[in-house]
This record gives C-alpha cells, sequence and structure tokens, in this order.
C-alpha cells in the first residue's frame, strides 16, 4: 500500500511541476481546471446520447450552448455497448463517437463518465447481465473476475477515444473523464476489498493515460491524481471539499430535478435554488459545475431501472422532447453569464365572433380581397365535439382552439391531436405446461433465467382435482415486480410491488375444475435493479416468485415449466414484417395481455411528438418497430394520478404517413382513447428580486410571441414559477405595466424597480418581480 501511494504522489508531483501529463493540454491545481494554460471556470451539462436520438444531437448540443454550456457531460454504458460478452455494439443511439464529435464540432468541452457501473436509473446500473453467471464473480469490489471484465471495458472505450484523437491531450473535446460512481456509498460494505478496490480502480483508470485528470465523485478517498467530486443539490453547502489542497472543487452532479419512479409524484426544483446552490458553490472557490441533468431524455425501450418511469429528468432546463424549459434555462443562462463576467477578477384584417355551440366560438378575420383565416374554439373541458363552420363539418378536441389559415382547413390545432386509425387486437396466447421445454423441480429465479432478453417469464404447472367447480384460495409470494395469475386460461389476479418494496403477495380466488387444471403465473420486471445499499453486492438481487398455494397445498417444490418471453416478442409482432405473423382481430374484447396495432399520420411541423396513454394500463409501446419504453398509466401518485401520461416519439422515429403504432398491454386498457399530441412551449416565467437580478428576461420560442400575462406581482408573491400567489405587499399596476412593456413581442425585459412600476407599494421591504406569460 505504501509503495501504491507513493506512485500516486509522484504522478501528482509530476503533473503540477510541468503542467502537463503526457502532451496532455488540461491539468489542474488547486483552484481550477487549466486548459491550454488558463484557468477556467466551466458549466457542464449532463445530455445522454442514447436518452435521446443521433437526429437531436446536434440541437440539444446548440440549446445548451446557448444557454451558457461550455461542457457535456455523458456515462458510458456498458450494457448497451456489450449486451453479450465479446459482442459489441456502437451504432445508432449507441455512437458514442458520433455524439462526442458533435460535441466538438461545436465548440464545447466533454466529460466521460465511464464508470463502468453507473447507476443512472439505468437498468442494472449499466453492468451487462452476463457479468452475473460469471463463477466468483463479486460486483464493484476488489474481485479478480470483475476487475478483469471491467478494465477490458473501460481500456476499449479510451482506446477508442484515442484512436479517434478525442482527448483534449490529442487536440479533441475531452478534458475530463470519470472511473466508478459514487462508490463511498457501498465501500464499507466491501470490508478491506472497498478501499483497496478504489486504489486498483484509480491506478488502472491514470496507467491509461488519456492525458486529462480522472474523476472519482462522491469519494472523498479518491487517491492522488485523481480528483474528488461532489453530487447532490446544495454542494455550496455540503461538500467538504478536495482532499488535497492540489485538486480543484468540482460538482459532478447538481440535480435539477429529480429521477421519478411509478406511484410517486414529480420532484420540483426551482430555478431559483439551483442558481443560489451555484453560485455558492463558485463563491466557495468552486470551478466547474455539472448540470444533472441538463437534458434527461427517455428511457427507450428496457432500459429504465426498477419502477422508473420512460421520461427522465423531464424538469431539466431542456426536456425530454429537447425544449426549453424556462425559466430554468434562461435564469441559468444569465448566471452562467453574470459569473463569467467577472471570472478573470462578471401583426390586420377585420374581425368578427359568433357561436358554433354552447361552448363553442369562432374567430374569424377577413381581409378586403376576400382572404379569410379562422378560429375554432372548444371551450368544453370534458369531450370532444363536432362544429359546422361555412358548410363544413370539423371535430376539436377538448379545451381547444382549430386553426384555419384559409377558413378551410385545418392544419393545426392547440391540443395537437393527431387521430390514428382503426385499431385491430391479437390475444397473446397463456401457455400450458406440457408445451414447455425449460422444467425445474423448484420456482427458478427470474432474472437469471431470463437473462435479460425478456421483462416476461412465464411459470406454469398443471395438478389433478377430483371435487368440480370448487372455489379455492390462491395465493403466490414475488420479489417483484409484477405478477398475473392465470387458471386454466382465465386471469384470476394481478399484483405488484413499488420501488420502495418490490416484494408482494396476490391472494385471490380461483374457481378449480375436476380433473387436470393448468396455472400459468406470468413474472414481469420493470426494469432490472440497479442497487441494494446504492450498489454493493447487486449480482445477490432476485425476482420472480418465491412461494405459491392454492388453498392448502404447496406448490413451491412442484414440477414446473417455463417460458421465457412471450410468443407476440419473439416473432416480432411489433414490427411491420412481425405484424403479419399473427392473426389480428377487430377491437372488442378488452382484455388483459392484448396486443394492440393501429397506423396513423406524422404531425405535421417540426414540434416535438408525444403519445398520450392516458385510457391505457400498463405495458410497452412501440413505432415503427422501435420501442418508445414502457408505460404504467395504472399505477397513480398519492394524489390519484398518473406518474406519467405521455411518452416521446422522436421524429426520427417517424415516417410522414403509415406509422406502425403497437402496444402490449398487460391489464385493461382503451386503445380508441390514445392520441398523437405534439409538445410546445406556450408559456414562460421570470423571477427577479433585489439581491439577485436587475430584470426579468421574457422570451418565447421562434415563431411565437407573448399574447397575454397570467400572472405578475412587484412586491412580496409567494410561491415560485411552479406556483404562486399575490403576497401581503403588492403593486397593483403589476400587470398593466407588464402587459404595456411585453404583450405582441417575442422577449421582453422588465426592470424590477419601483420607478417601473410608478412607485414603492411597500417602503423598506425587500421586493422582488414573478411574471408568468402566454406564447402564442
Amino acid at each position: 500500500m505504501v509503495r501504491m501511494l507513493y506512485w500516486f504522489t509522484a504522478i501528482l508531483l509530476l503533473w503540477t511541476a510541468t503542467g502537463t501529463v503526457r502532451g496532455g493540454n488540461v491539468t489542474y491545481d488547486g483552484r481550477s481546471l487549466i486548459i491550454n494554460g488558463q484557468h477556467k471556470i466551466l458549466f457542464s451539462g449532463s445530455i445522454h446520447y442514447p436518452r435521446s436520438t443521433p437526429d437531436m444531437w446536434s440541437s440539444l448540443i446548440s440549446k445548451a450552448k446557448a444557454g451558457g454550456i461550455d461542457v457535456i457531460q455523458t456515462y458510458v454504458f456498458w450494457n448497451l455497448h456489450e449486451p453479450q460478452q465479446g459482442q459489441f455494439y456502437f451504432n445508432g443511439r449507441a455512437d458514442l463517437v458520433r455524439f462526442v464529435k458533435e460535441i466538438q464540432a461545436q465548440g464545447l468541452y466533454a466529460c466521460l463518465r465511464i464508470g463502468p457501473f453507473i447507476e443512472s436509473e439505468w437498468t442494472y446500473g449499466g453492468l451487462p447481465f452476463w457479468l452475473h453467471d460469471i463463477p466468483g464473480m463479486v460486483y464493484r469490489s476488489d474481485n479478480q473476475p470483475f476487475k478483469y471484465h471491467m478494465k477490458r471495458f473501460v481500456s476499449r472505450i479510451v482506446n477508442m477515444m484515442k484512436s479517434e484523437k478525442l482527448y483534449a491531450s490529442q487536440g479533441g473535446p475531452i478534458i475530463l473523464s470519470q472511473v466508478e460512481n459514487e462508490y463511498k456509498n457501498v465501500e464499507a460494505a466491501f470490508h478491506e476489498k472497498g478501499p483497496s478496490y478504489v486504489r486498483w480502480a484509480a491506478l488502472m483508470a491514470v496507467n491509461l493515460q488519456t492525458g486529462v485528470p480522472w474523476v472519482m465523485c462522491k469519494q472523498d478517498d479518491a487517491p492522488d491524481p485523481v480528483i474528488n467530486s461532489c453530487n447532490g443539490m446544495r454542494c455550496g453547502e455540503t461538500f467538504a471539499g478536495p482532499n488535497s489542497p492540489n485538486k480543484p472543487s468540482i460538482w459532478t452532479e447538481d440535480w435539477t430535478s429529480f429521477y421519478q419512479v411509478y406511484g410517486e409524484e414529480t420532484y420540483m426544483r426551482s430555478a431559483q435554488d439551483i442558481a443560489f446552490h451555484v453560485a455558492l458553490f463558485i463563491a466557495k472557490t468552486g470551478s466547474y459545475v455539472n448540470y444533472y441533468m441538463y437534458h434527461g431524455g427517455t428511457n427507450f425501450g428496457r432500459t429504465a431501472s426498477a419502477f422508473t418511469i420512460t421520461s427522465y429528468y423531464d424538469q431539466a432546463p431542456l426536456d425530454e422532447y429537447g425544449l426549453i424549459r424556462q425559466p430554468k434555462w434562461g435564469h441559468l443562462k444569465e448566471l452562467h453569464a453574470a459569473i463569467k463576467s467577472c471570472s478573470k477578477l462578471l401583426l390586420h384584417g377585420a374581425h368578427k365572433t359568433f357561436s358554433l355551440g354552447p361552448l363553442q366560438q369562432a374567430y374569424v378575420f377577413q381581409g378586403n380581397s376576400g382572404q379569410c383565416a379562422a378560429f375554432l374554439v372548444n371551450n368544453d373541458g370534458k369531450q370532444e365535439v363536432e362544429v359546422l363552420f361555412q358548410s363544413n363539418s370539423y371535430k376539436l378536441p377538448q379545451k381547444s382552439i382549430g386553426i384555419l389559415p384559409d377558413c378551410k382547413t385545418m392544419t393545426f390545432n392547440t391540443a395537437k391531436f393527431n387521430s390514428v386509425g382503426k385499431w385491430e387486437e391479437y390475444n397473446e396466447p397463456i401457455p400450458e405446461f406440457d408445451k414447455t421445454s425449460l422444467r425445474a423441480n423448484r420456482l427458478l429465479e427470474h432474472m437469471s433465467t431470463t437473462k435479460d432478453t425478456s421483462d416476461y417469464l412465464w411459470y406454469t404447472f398443471r395438478f389433478q382435482q377430483n371435487l368440480p367447480n370448487a372455489q379455492s384460495v390462491f395465493n403466490a409470494q414475488s420479489h417483484g415486480h409484477v405478477l398475473h395469475a392465470y387458471v386454466n386460461g382465465v386471469h384470476a389476479g394481478f399484483g405488484h410491488g413499488s420501488h420502495q418494496n418490490t416484494s408482494f403477495s396476490l391472494q385471490t380466488t380461483v374457481r378449480l375444475k375436476n380433473g387436470t387444471n393448468n396455472v400459468a403465473l406470468l413474472s414481469a420486471t420493470v426494469g432490472l435493479p440497479v442497487s441494494l445499499f446504492v450498489g454493493a453486492y447487486l449480482e445477490r438481487r432476485v425476482a420472480g416468485l418465491r412461494r405459491v398455494r392454492i388453498q392448502n397445498k404447496d406448490f413451491t417444490t412442484y414440477t414446473w415449466g417455463y417460458q421465457v418471453g412471450l410468443l407476440g416478442e419473439r416473432l416480432q409482432i411489433y414490427t411491420e414484417n412481425g405484424s403479419n405473423k399473427v392473426k389480428w382481430n377487430k377491437l372488442g374484447t378488452n382484455r388483459p395481455l392484448m396486443w394492440y396495432k393501429t397506423l396513423f399520420d406524422a404531425p405535421a411541423g417540426n414540434d416535438p411528438v408525444a403519445l398520450n396513454l392516458g385510457s391505457m394500463g400498463k405495458g410497452e409501446a412501440w413505432v415503427n418497430g422501435q420501442s418508445i419504453g414502457r408505460y404504467w398509466v395504472s399505477f397513480h401518485t398519492s394524489q390519484g394520478s398518473p406518474s406519467q401520461t405521455w411518452y416521446n416519439i422522436p421524429r426520427a422515429f417517424l415516417k410522414p404517413t403509415g406509422n406502425l403504432l403497437v402496444l402490449l398491454e398487460e391489464e385493461k386498457g382503451y386503445p380508441p382513447g390514445i392520441t398523437v399530441d405534439t409538445v410546445s412551449v406556450t408559456k414562460v416565467c421570470g423571477y427577479a428580486s433585489e439581491s439577485h437580478l436587475s430584470a426579468v428576461q421574457l422570451s418565447c420560442p421562434p415563431k411565437r410571441n407573448i399574447s397575454s400575462i397570467i400572472f405578475a406581482s412587484f412586491g412580496t408573491p409567494s410561491g415560485n414559477c411552479e406556483s404562486y400567489a399575490i403576497g401581503n405587499c403588492h403593486s397593483s399596476s403589476s400587470k398593466a405595466n407588464v402587459e404595456k412593456a411585453c404583450i405582441g413581442k417575442r422577449s421582453c425585459s422588465i426592470p424590477q424597480s419601483n420607478h417601473f412600476f410608478g412607485g414603492d407599494p411597500c417602503p423598506g421591504i425587500p421586493k422582488v418581480l414573478l411574471v408568468e406569460a402566454k406564447c402564442t
């Protein structure tokens, strides 16, 4: 140990004395990273390449750059790149080199967090499940099998980056790399093999000679020259600092929101709170802040970890669809500019309105030469209506406005409704014991049996019953995550666990017949786990059935037949070719475990597209063969609402017409209630106080202007941009003055001053300005 610590010290002395490591252009001292000889205060944003599509990358990076971001940070996803041992994949959303080169093309730096354990609410924490079957394997420990495979993968990624000359030491954008991830949370669980693993991981990384620094987040014993860094929401208050005076203060994860699981509410973190803690961190000589996430994106397919919803960090400055989310984006942009500025020492026609129904109106604009445009309004918030306008009929979704630029063709609707075609259904067959090929005289562990090839595992058995039409109590115990029971082909019950407790019991009454009874139990995982004590002994986690009883008979140790996955999955009926392999029927049964398909046209324009699954229960959705992720609308929060209703469809997945939409519905859903919507920014908000910003800056997206002021208060309003109310002190001219300054403009600036609002509404009291506006 002494010699190893001395070696790290020697490397650090070389780094600090010469200002370079093997030709590197990036080094550091106790104040900051030093790039090409210049100290830097850097703002970074996490954007994960597989959680978006390649055609989105340029826009995401460009918007981050416009928001004052200097560095794009990403994890590297081992189980995405090596799903089977020795079989590597770096195409499409997995094209890491292309992603890093896009960062470079836009003149930004990159931070590569290789891990390879990343957590990130990504299935199995990013580890490939095949590791589980290697003899003697203990993840993330001073364990020879794990260290061998970890080093092999990390080396491959580093060598790939080197071969493309992507490290800053080669003229590339990568200025930082990370090895391991929040290991201090689990280090003690491995006893003496924890600290020795940390030292090995650091030495292994440094020996790869990237020419740029390595970091270990939340690792206060990170060996020199590896930099220890902070993760959390308040690192300006909680970070004890670098473990050496020669290392800079780095914040690798400033959580802009928090990930969400099924059954829990969205976590809302205000722009003001984020900005406060960033400024505090910088004031305390912090020099690098990374927003986790700057764009969260989408957990496509089966990539989300256990119970994590498909949308990831949607409250980030760039939302799931890549749209700018205000006020976070703009507020942080201004913060970045303020800090960097001192870093070295800071519309004309005649108008008429008439009724189309009790809650419907038409707003018509006519020009002198016969030009005509109309806005058809449905104020009914509960139902879609059909209206007659100039001898033509139009369907208006609930609470929406249809726009007819020529008074004939509706090209846009504010509800962004895009109807889908005729629905068809296919009933997934329930397997029977006789038709299974995998057998065991016990209950097999779910994950070890499926090996991450499917969420689903069928457990089947048969037994003789000598009493006719007997009512019996069925009880099954499972370690998660979901269980469906079928007796003689009839759905008999459904149960599930939760993020906090995956274990649960399913108890129901079943009707048995005289003679042979067939039981089929469908166990389903909702993403693989990422942690036990936040990552320790992940290889020991289990899922699936643990005990089954019918009346007084225990079938736990019995002859069982198994089927991995569903027939629809095996036939890939979610693809155009696969869907022709089964007979689809007219919609109508509404039973559990059904496949549904239809065709739809892509919505006009370029706005992001979302699938509204509010009428469905639980399952997975595919568009043109691409999985857009799991959905679980029936799992409600404590407030009685779904954790997620809209699901992202990247435009890269779409063609202009005839898009194939397929859903696997485990429970009972109503496919005709599904809509294909588009998403746009309709509101902007800003906040300024005497001690912070001197003005509120409002800015609508391109081609949209501020049409109304929803809320304005100069005084002491309560809340923030997510929730607000007028306080005890309020200028009565607040809204009128803001309307005068902003209506009809794409952007405006409102000073936080007594003069602008015609006087001081409450002398001697610190005042703030809070404004929210509508963009149309």
